[in-house]
């Protein structure tokens, strides 16, 4: 009878999580492979470089002739100690005010607690994002993190 019991409550609990709501997680999360060359056009068309930076570039405002004044400059890409995930990437663009850029002044970056950067999910295709993710991505370089040593250490007694 215990036994009986014992499946019935083993039962149920595992029909109980199977009808739990999903989780938000980038598990299982992929698009198809981009272009980074369109990555780049996007880049320039959607007009991020009147925003951003480009580690290891010298890609400005200035050079594709958009005539607006950079308030600021969130640099991407570069040496990184931590791998930029495709997810990542990916939400930040479709969800700016998700993680905001850190070492810059908060009021440069916010306008109360929303970023100030622009919301292109109505204005960019998937493809667009694809490539322009890829682009993003490229921009990146794992620098390796020289491992700590630690002195040999006895235990008196």
């Amino acid at each position: 009878m215990k036994a009986v019991i014992y499946l019935s409550m083993l039962a149920v609990s595992a029909l109980l999580t199977g009808c739990s709501p999903m989780t938000a997680t980038g598990q299982g999360f992929s698009l198809p492979d981009g272009d980074a060359e369109n990555g780049q056009i996007v880049f320039i068309e959607l007009r991020c470089i009147e925003c951003h930076t480009l580690a290891g570039t010298d890609m400005s405002a200035e050079q594709w002739q958009l005539d607006s004044e950079r308030e600021l400059a969130v640099e991407l890409g570069g040496e990184t100690t931590r791998v930029k995930t495709y997810a990542e990437l990916v939400t930040s663009i479709i969800n700016p005010s998700h993680r905001i850029a850190k070492g810059y002044p908060r009021e440069q970056l916010m306008i109360g607690d929303e970023s100030r950067m622009s919301n292109y999910n109505d204005i960019m295709r998937v493809g667009e994002l694809v490539d322009l993710v890829t682009f993003l991505k490229s921009k990146y370089e794992l620098r390796s993190v020289p491992l700590t040593t630690y002195p040999y250490y006895i235990y008196p007694g």
